[in-house]
């Protein structure tokens, strides 16, 4: 299923989170490496290739900061060179990248006025903590997410201490299966989307053929 989850008049808030099938998202390259093939890749790029900023969190800016010192020759790395960095953080205060800047004041607005700067799309780089950060608020636009058909058991999860008032629905807008068996996965996550009945839940002689009735 592929919709046309990018506007071209608009700019979005779109994530790119790697999590495990049962829901891990810590970075960790003894699960998540053997997955990273060049068709795995070639979706990377392309999400690069639409950003016109990238939005991180204390801990993945300091991740990739990190990379940039050990292994400067990242494609990673490069990308980030070439985009505006902001990393959204109440403890960070200073960061030697350049073309980082860091919104501490007033997150909300701040992250809010990146829309009215950057075409395209911003891009929210790993940081699970500042997705349901975003999610909770309203303020993202598109959760894409790449499943890893891998079970890891023990780490932190993408929805762990996600606040919300309510049930939110969001909107399916893209699905492509991999070879390797990894499922890249976009919904619209429209703030306050009321979930209907008649649109996600299966009709009794549906639920009744699923079970064999």
């Amino acid at each position: 299923m592929t919709t046309s989850p990018h506007p071209q008049d608009t700019t979005t808030l779109t994530t790119c989170l790697f999590m495990s099938l049962d829901g891990i998202v810590e970075a960790d390259e003894q699960w998540q490496f053997p997955y990273f093939d060049e068709e795995l890749f070639a979706g990377i790029t392309a999400s690069w290739a639409r950003a016109g900023a990238v939005l991180m969190g204390r801990r993945s800016f300091e991740g990739y900061d990190r990379l940039r010192i050990t292994h400067p020759e990242s494609p990673a790395v490069a990308f980030l060179d070439a985009v505006p960095k902001y990393v959204a953080s109440t403890t960070l205060t200073h960061a030697d990248w350049p073309g980082t800047t860091v919104l501490s004041d007033d997150l909300e607005t701040q992250i809010t006025d990146l829309r009215s700067r950057h075409p395209g799309e911003v891009l929210v780089l790993g940081s699970p903590t500042l997705v349901r950060w975003l999610l909770a608020r309203g303020l993202l636009d598109v959760l894409a997410v790449t499943v890893l058909p891998v079970l890891v058991g023990a780490g932190p999860r993408l929805f762990d201490d996600l606040e919300l008032p309510g049930p939110r629905g969001v909107r399916l807008i893209r699905s492509h299966a991999l070879a390797s068996g990894a499922l890249e996965l976009e919904w619209a996550a429209v703030a306050n989307d009321p979930v209907e009945p008649s649109v996600h839940a299966l009709d009794q002689r549906d639920a009744d053929d699923l079970r064999g009735a």
